[in-house]
């Protein structure tokens, strides 16, 4: 087992269009996603044709982002669910991983669309360009907490866990 990522930040909206929230801890639905956000609720800008039960982006590319384009993506605007840190999302493509109580699967790169500049800033749709972070499904559902391990699995979990 690979070790020692986390979970940085986690942010929810309620529904599309509004201010991403940040929260100390969230529950994950195996097949829905983060209790509360819009994605879940159905209430997404995307919803029903584009669903990620929850996304995740990395907090390095965020940082690097703000400080060289300077727009502003560290208080939820990037729209995504879960910041981490010391992973390369991409390296967890065909992967389950264990968040917290959670267990999630990659599904997909999440790139950006210009929604997201129309309801934060102009340019934000290409400071994300392809650090936009990924989507994840929820396998196994439990509650996630900042500073909670992100644990790579090593084989596809049991239906019975």
């Amino acid at each position: 087992m690979l070790t020692g990522l986390c979970i940085d930040n986690i942010f929810i909206a309620s529904k599309g269009g509004i201010a991403m929230q940040s929260v100390p801890r969230i529950e994950a639905i195996e097949g829905n996603g983060l209790r509360g956000d819009r994605y879940a609720e159905g209430t997404g800008y995307w919803a029903p044709v584009d669903i990620c039960q929850v996304t995740l982006i990395e907090g390095e590319d965020l940082e690097r982002i703000q400080s060289t384009t300077g727009v502003q993506v560290m208080e939820g605007q990037h729209r995504r669910n879960l910041v981490t840190r010391g992973v390369r999302l991409g390296e967890l493509l065909g992967k389950y991983f264990q968040v917290g109580e959670a267990i999630l699967k990659y599904d997909r790169p999440r790139p950006p669309c210009r929604y997201i500049a129309s309801i934060t800033e102009q340019g934000m749709t290409k400071a994300l360009a392809e650090k936009a972070g990924i989507c994840a499904q929820i396998v196994q559902s439990g509650v996630i907490q900042r500073g909670d391990l992100i644990v790579v699995l090593e084989s596809e979990p049991d239906a019975d866990d």
